[in-house]
């Protein structure tokens, strides 16, 4: 019976151990898919709301890349919900399955248990139990027995009771999984169709830049040397930051780490910039996106363009598209380092986070000062709408002068 009663709490136990993973899993799948959704809506939105008589077909190019892509990350994401549901399916399965079995067998034992009590259910048998007892420590037994035997009846009954009722709630899970399951297949089925259409709009556009090759290409090298010259120029800002705040932390001696040696420019920390720059490393993945509304642009790193494949285009950054009089968020509590125009309608603020920077690009206007302390998500400025109506900012971060992934940083980007 203990043997039994212990099973059942173990079991019990054991599918509640498992099923907060995946439950948990499941949550964060579906922020993710929020997110991207809501990144797909904000596309199509700033789509309808720029000028179509200035759009240049790179632009929609670039345009319908970051929508495929967008694509593509959702159907992942639905792929992923769906192998974690059909295997939440297959264990809750299983767990209904054994629970049927216990539950029979409780039952069954039940059965005998009642029969036997009938056969010998008279008062007088059970008095003759006891009166026909050798003396009177073995009738004193045979009442204790028959208390117990009594007591373990009803016990076994309320195990029914529990069992059933702990069956019928798994049924009722697993029911819900089904459905959950349809629903992905059919969004499954749905973003699909879309992502077929985006490539024959890519195709199609792709196309129709193949006659003008020789223009549209010397169009993308100005564009990524002009990219190039302006990551350089950040990067020699950066070097010139570090060593204005290094040589104020050596003023002041509250510096804690040492200069490094081997000519590369860091921060020398004081006690306060390793505490921020610890705190800004544990929240990797968790930060906020450095605008309210908006979506990919133009990801991180190296890839092929979208129209010339052995045309490769470098990212330093993440580029975000956002709504036209859009503001520039703080993605974490730091302070200013530094404030430059990288040209006319450029401004750029760097955000210093311990040994940790932020750059904030392409902005029209600034509401920030070098040496002020900000906090997470305060407006830093607007970002700069261009000619065709798009506001786009590049958003780049560093540690120390050595470029990060924006993307491995920010959370569901």
């Amino acid at each position: 019976m203990q043997k039994l009663l212990f099973t059942l709490f173990f079991l019990c136990l054991s599918a509640s151990l498992f099923a907060q993973p995946s439950d948990e899993k499941q949550r964060q799948l579906e922020q993710r898919k929020a997110q991207l959704q809501k990144e797909m809506q904000e596309m199509q939105r700033l789509l309808q709301m720029e000028k179509k008589k200035e759009k240049s077909i790179l632009g929609e190019i670039a345009q319908q890349n970051a929508k495929i892509r967008i694509s593509e990350k959702l159907i992942s994401t639905t792929a992923k919900q769906k192998r974690l549901l059909s295997d939440d399916i297959y264990l809750k399965q299983l767990e209904i399955n054994k629970m049927r079995r216990e539950l029979k067998d409780l039952k069954d034992d039940y059965s005998k248990m009642i029969v036997k009590s009938y056969k010998s259910r008279s008062e007088q048998s059970r008095i003759m139990f006891v009166l026909s007892s050798e003396n009177f420590l073995q009738a004193y037994k045979r009442m204790q027995y028959m208390k117990q035997y009594a007591s373990f009846r009803k016990m076994q009954g309320d195990e029914i009771k529990v069992k059933t009722g702990q069956l019928e709630v798994a049924t009722n899970k697993l029911e819900v999984k089904k459905k959950d399951k349809e629903k992905v297949l059919a969004e499954s089925e749905q973003e699909k169709k879309v992502l077929e259409q985006d490539r024959a709009e890519q195709q199609k556009l792709a196309k129709a830049v193949q006659k003008d090759k020789k223009k549209y290409t010397a169009e993308i090298k100005k564009k990524q040397a002009e990219s190039k010259r302006v990551e350089a120029q950040i990067q020699r800002l950066i070097r010139e930051a570090i060593a204005e705040a290094n040589r104020k932390a050596k003023e002041s001696g509250k510096a804690v780490s040492k200069p490094d040696t081997g000519g590369s420019a860091k921060f020398v920390l004081t006690t306060e910039g390793q505490m921020l720059a610890d705190n800004f490393k544990s929240n990797k993945g968790r930060l906020p996106w450095p605008v309210e509304k908006g979506y990919v642009y133009s990801a991180f790193g190296t890839h092929p363009h979208p129209a010339y494949p052995d045309l490769t285009i470098t990212n330093s950054g993440v580029e975000i598209a956002t709504q036209p009089g859009s503001s520039a968020r703080a993605v974490f509590s730091g302070e200013v380092l530094r404030v430059q125009v990288i040209n006319a309608n450029n401004k750029a603020v760097f955000i210093q986070h311990g040994d940790y920077i932020t750059v904030y690009n392409d902005l029209s206007s600034v509401s920030v000062a070098a040496g002020d302390k900000v906090s997470t998500k305060q407006v830093i400025g607007r970002i700069h709408t261009n000619s065709s109506g798009k506001s786009i900012m590049k958003f780049m971060m560093y540690q120390n002068t050595t470029t990060l992934n924006p993307q491995s940083w920010i959370n569901n980007m």
